[in-house]
């Protein structure tokens, strides 16, 4: 079938190595000093083929940092807070004070701090005072919000500034114009996350929440956990030279022998045309900038190649030079390392690697889906306990916090937009839409995370819908086309915003097999034993192998199983195992593994879940819970976390 060939030949794809190749010609575009609205930016009209090969960042996307040119204030903490369901704040001027505020904590989710707010997902308004920086006014001042699910609308001193879709990914406004230098400034941000069946991840429209139909609960959702909304971020306050700076950096690593070779591009705004330099590992390269662009190649013999349990990183510096005078610089920390596919392995520095690990969720109590940086600390110890090389970010971008601890740590992703619920029975415009959305959140993801060693793949979507769920009956052909075409278009794209990382889909069990024809990297969610012949792991386990050598036949790629568990009450057991014990769960996983290490085509096998993590409520949902960790919500073990350390932490 047509649709079975992916980009390449099916059986032997093109190699995908790490970083990025040439800059990509994005321009944003300009809406006048008043506001800025943060979306998709205007994309270079050449044909495809003959686009530059790396991702510029127009959209401010380049963490801000403190050094002696630039400088950084986080402006997080207690802001005032007030729900707005009649959305009548804004004719009424609340951008310049709130009329019966409380507190509230950026970053957070709104609904786990109060009552009449645990299932509010209309309108919400966050408002603070700052003074800006006295030292600040010479150069040029920039707000930046690191998450603000869903859709925001910002204000600084009553004038629009900003407007964003899409939770999970900053974005970014110039501000200076607005500002007061003797007075204090209010900053007002409206934030709403109503389930819409237009966006990414899509509401339910009419028809109701649940996944495609089943797991219903409330509040009503397409996606199975619970939609927490809010400031889940840090929002700062940042500056940058008023002449030329640097705007964006992109490293691009390759293995020659011992040697690592280090691709470095640099683009610097305004046009700047004059000269820089690159320091990487004690040697210094200069840049000479045309139409604010540069780039230079630097040689690491004997290099220290990036891999879990031997995470090396190396300070990279970048710098605008005046004659001798540095007049802007920005540093990083990168890895050399490759990624690739080849036939049905996946390779990291040209050696097989097996992926180990979960899906995860930034969920925990009281904080929500906000940044919680206690929390992940623990989790990567938690990973590293339990022997894991890897997780997936289901279903949405990480924090950047997230991703530098896993360059740090050593511990591979797969970094993944949030496209969940995606079903294509839905009607045309959704689905159209959606596909300009998701492929804003590509763009706004790869531009902040294309420096991370740590990201392995890029996913488009989990669990995308082509007609009934779990194997209920064959899929829709017209659903089944217009995913293809969806799918088609998102690869290509990926692959042109970034050529250097292979890329896949997360498919549903009985969903349609052709969509993975399209990707390097077929990757699976499967419960038989659990939502199918639910109670019969031997069956399940039957089935389960069955399938996954027909998919090697049919495609030979990497197969990852992304999602594969039992939802279990913590403390629950019985002889012998049933469904919701610990010991159910246990024997599900074994099945699973041992399956899998039979194949040497298995590129990799991420638990369903790591921990447990919050729902909305529903009949199957006890507590408003999914209860598939190997974890309790609170990092507990279970006796799948001991279970699951006795198979990998010896690997």
């Amino acid at each position: 079938m047509a649709g079975d060939q992916g980009h390449g030949d099916a059986k032997n794809p093109a190699p995908c190595m790490a970083g990025l190749g040439r800059r990509e010609a994005l321009h944003a575009a300009a809406l006048g000093s008043a506001s800025l609205l943060v979306g998709a930016p205007l994309l270079d009209a050449r044909p495809a083929a003959a686009q530059p090969q790396a991702l510029s960042n127009p959209m401010g996307l380049l963490r801000p940092q403190q050094n002696a040119h630039r400088n950084l204030l986080d402006i997080s903490g207690l802001w005032d807070f007030q729900m707005d369901p009649g959305e009548e704040g804004e004719a009424a001027g609340w951008f310049r004070a709130l009329p019966m505020p409380r507190p509230i904590v950026v970053p957070c989710s709104w609904n786990d701090l109060y009552d009449d707010a645990r299932d509010y997902l209309g309108l919400a308004w966050y408002l603070t005072r700052i003074w800006a920086p006295a030292g600040w006014r010479a150069q040029r001042v920039f707000l930046r919000i690191g998450s603000a699910n869903y859709a925001a609308k910002v204000w600084v001193n009553g004038t629009v500034v900003a407007e964003h879709q899409g939770g999970h990914l900053p974005f970014v406004a110039e501000i200076g114009p607005q500002l007061g230098w003797d007075q204090p400034n209010v900053i007002a941000i409206t934030v709403e996350n109503k389930q819409l069946l237009g966006r990414v991840p899509p509401g339910p429209g009419e028809g109701g929440g649940g996944v495609a139909g089943v797991l219903g609960g409330y509040p009503a959702t397409t996606y199975d956990f619970f939609p927490y909304a809010g400031l889940h971020r840090q929002v700062v306050l940042y500056s940058v030279p008023a002449e030329a700076h640097i705007d964006d950096v992109t490293v691009g690593t390759t293995i020659e022998g011992s040697d690592g070779v280090v691709n470095v591009r640099v683009h610097a705004s305004g046009g700047y045309a004059g000269q820089g330099r690159v320091r990487l590992n004690g040697a210094e390269t200069e840049l000479s900038f045309q139409a604010g662009s540069a780039e230079a190649t630097l040689r690491v013999p004997s290099a220290r190649f990036w891999a879990p349990g031997s995470p090396h990183l190396y300070p990279l510096t970048v710098t605008l030079a005046d004659g001798q005078r540095s007049t802007d610089s920005y540093s990083l920390e990168i890895g050399i390392r490759t990624i690739a596919v080849r036939g049905s392995q996946l390779l990291l520095n040209g050696q097989p690697v097996k992926l180990t690990g979960f899906g995860k969720h930034e969920d925990f109590p009281l904080s929500g889906r906000g940044l919680n940086l206690p929390m992940w600390v623990r989790d990567y110890e938690l990973l590293r306990w339990v022997g894991a090389n890897s997780y997936r970010t289901t279903h949405y971008p990480y924090a950047e916090e997230a991703m530098d601890l896993a360059d740090r740590l050593g511990v591979l992703v797969i970094n993944e937009i949030p496209a969940v619920g995606l079903n294509f029975e839905d009607p045309p415009e959704a689905t159209a839409q959606r596909l300009a959305q998701a492929t804003r959140q590509l763009q706004e993801l790869i531009a902040r995370d294309k420096n991370h060693p740590s990201t392995i793949l890029w996913n488009v979507a989990n669990e995308p819908m082509g007609g009934p769920l779990l194997g209920g009956g064959p899929p829709v052909p017209e659903a089944a086309e217009a995913g293809m075409r969806f799918f088609r278009q998102i690869y290509d794209e990926t692959r042109r915003l970034d050529p250097t990382r292979p890329v896949t889909m997360v498919g549903v069990q009985g969903g349609p097999l052709e969509w993975h024809g399209i990707f390097d990297v077929v990757c699976i969610n499967r419960y038989y034993g659990w939502y199918t012949q639910a109670g019969r792991l031997d069956e399940g386990a039957e089935t389960l192998a069955r399938e996954l050598d027909e998919l090697n036949s049919r495609f030979g790629k990497p197969i990852i199983i992304a999602e594969f568990g039992t939802d279990t009450i913590p403390g629950v057991h019985a002889q012998p195992a049933e469904m919701w014990t610990e010991e159910y769960q246990v024997e599900f996983l074994r099945r699973y593994l041992d399956i899998a290490a039979q194949r040497p085509f298995m590129a990799g096998m991420h638990v369903w879940n790591f921990a447990d993590f919050k729902t909305g409520q529903g009949t199957s949902r006890a507590a408003g819970m999914n209860f598939k960790g190997a974890f309790t919500r609170d990092r507990r073990p279970k006796m799948a976390a001991h279970f699951l350390r006795s198979r990998w932490a010896q690997l």
